[in-house]
């Protein structure tokens, strides 16, 4: 079962499990580089949690998820309109003063990142911003009907420095939002340059 059919067939938990999750110092962090009425797009927006709360707090928010059902999901929380579409089948030229990827990426094989990364900072205005978040590791495959992807802070900075489109401004190490989990997660903020 690839990422979007795990997330259609068990859409209602996953939204329960993660609507609620406390974001906030991640969200701060990233809008440290922005300015009300900026546009961000919500890479993988599951629940739409930070697209709502990006909204309420006046930024101009397109959220996106490859799973009809997040999507629906999303819509209905937000009141937003979300996007149905794939990573790479995106094709934004120069939209977004930032985008968030709050475990955007944490499904996808490292070996596809590189073509993914392109489109997304395609997608970024000139010194725009980026957010990236992993859990912290090296472990890459399949954990019960999943396939997970983790990164160290070492393997990001490498990954993103290599598209030679992105200076990485921060990279740290966080708790699970979830408090009933002790996980580490990999975060990175990253500006496109020229």
């Amino acid at each position: 079962m690839d990422a979007i059919d795990y997330y259609n067939k068990y859409a209602a938990k996953i939204f329960e499990d993660t609507v609620n999750l406390d974001m906030e110092k991640l969200r701060s962090e990233f809008l440290r580089y922005l300015e009300p009425g900026d546009t961000i797009l919500d890479l993988g927006c599951g629940s739409g949690r930070d697209s709502l709360a990006f909204y309420e707090l006046g930024y101009d928010v397109t959220p996106l998820d490859a799973s009809a059902e997040m999507c629906n999901l999303a819509e209905i929380h937000t009141g937003l309109e979300v996007l149905q579409m794939r990573y790479e089948d995106m094709e934004f030229d120069d939209v977004f003063d930032g985008v968030w990827g709050c475990g955007a990426l944490i499904h996808v094989p490292e070996k596809e990142w590189g073509g993914i990364l392109e489109k997304i900072v395609d997608a970024m205005c000139q010194g725009g911003v980026l957010f990236l978040s992993f859990r912290d590791g090296d472990f890459e495959g399949f954990q019960g009907e999943q396939y997970f992807c983790d990164c160290t802070e070492e393997k990001l900075e490498r990954i993103l420095e290599k598209t030679r489109r992105l200076e990485v401004k921060k990279t740290w190490v966080s708790r699970d939002g979830n408090r009933n989990s002790d996980g580490r997660w990999v975060n990175v903020l990253a500006k496109k340059v020229s």
